[in-house]
């Protein structure tokens, strides 16, 4: 069996987050403790499913806002931009599953006899409304945690994988969302084309053909976050995955158009409740430098 990655980071006196990689599945099993504010508002490239252990779990997701109680699951599609808080004493308690999108992909299409072509899939509900969804959460999260052999992983993930799979809907794969306005979407992939660069709204504008203010609120309109902010949540993304691999947080920094090391350390931790530093220690098991 293939080596685990996995070790505790705490935040504070009160807070702290425990993460495993599965090396056979690039899975991430996550067990975090928050109280008051947990991080920022921010999305992840990869499908998160799970549920809250203790406390209440508050954040907001698709334009609403939503309460997970112990016992509740949740799961969220790559690019739902979320935060999360504790409105109660005490914190809250949770743990998540990080599904990479190209192995759900791939191991989908076993469980419907005719998958659709170019077609991704759909997370209909943030908070399913599913009762045996949760032992099924909990069992994939207790193999790939514990180690077990991999048949043991494999088998709990399948479980898994045929629970959600009543739920999940087919959405095609397209380049544009005929709903989200053009000025909206000619922005976005020019930022997601030039993450890396130093871009500047005027200059953003330019290449949308209308004045910054305009592009502004359309973009926020139909992507519920600021055009700077979207260019900040897609170099972090890059930065996890890059971190993942064991590239050093400087390194990252500077490939990545942050200013410098403290910069992408302020923006990453806001969003993921932990330092580069300790999210890079985490998973390859080497020290910071």
């Amino acid at each position: 069996m293939r080596s685990q990655h996995d070790g505790q980071q705490a935040m504070n006196a009160q807070s702290w987050v425990d993460l495993k990689q599965d090396a056979d599945t690039g899975i991430e099993v996550i067990r975090a403790h928050f109280e008051g504010h947990a991080y920022d508002p921010h999305w992840h490239d990869s499908y998160l499913i799970g549920f809250t252990e203790q406390g209440v779990q508050q954040f907001h997701c698709r334009r609403a806002l939503l309460s997970s109680v112990a016992g509740q699951t949740f799961f969220l599609e790559p690019g739902d931009i979320h935060d999360g808080h504790a409105p109660t004493p005490g914190g809250f308690t949770y743990s998540t599953l990080y599904l990479e999108p190209a192995w759900l992909e791939k191991a989908l299409p076993a469980l419907f006899e005719q998958a659709p072509v170019d077609c991704l899939p759909g997370v209909p509900r943030t908070q399913p409304d599913d009762p045996g969804l949760l032992p099924c959460i909990v069992n994939a999260l207790q193999a790939l945690r514990d180690g077990e052999p991999r048949m043991v992983r494999d088998a709990a993930l399948d479980a898994l994988l045929e629970r959600i799979s009543r739920s999940l809907h087919w959405r095609q794969r397209l380049p544009g969302d005929p709903q989200i306005p053009s000025v909206a979407l000619r922005a976005r992939d020019y930022l997601h084309a030039h993450f890396h660069q130093n871009i500047g709204l005027d200059e953003l504008a330019r290449v949308c053909g209308v004045d910054r203010f305009r592009l502004s609120r359309a973009f926020k309109a139909a992507f519920g976050i600021a055009p700077h902010g979207y260019l900040i949540q897609l170099r972090l993304v890059r930065a996890r995955r890059l971190l993942a691999l064991g590239t050093a947080p400087a390194d990252v920094a500077s490939d990545l158009g942050f200013a410098d090391q403290s910069h992408l350390g302020r923006w990453f931790r806001r969003a993921n409740g932990l330092t580069p530093g300790a999210y890079r220690s985490l998973c390859t098991k080497l020290q910071d430098r």
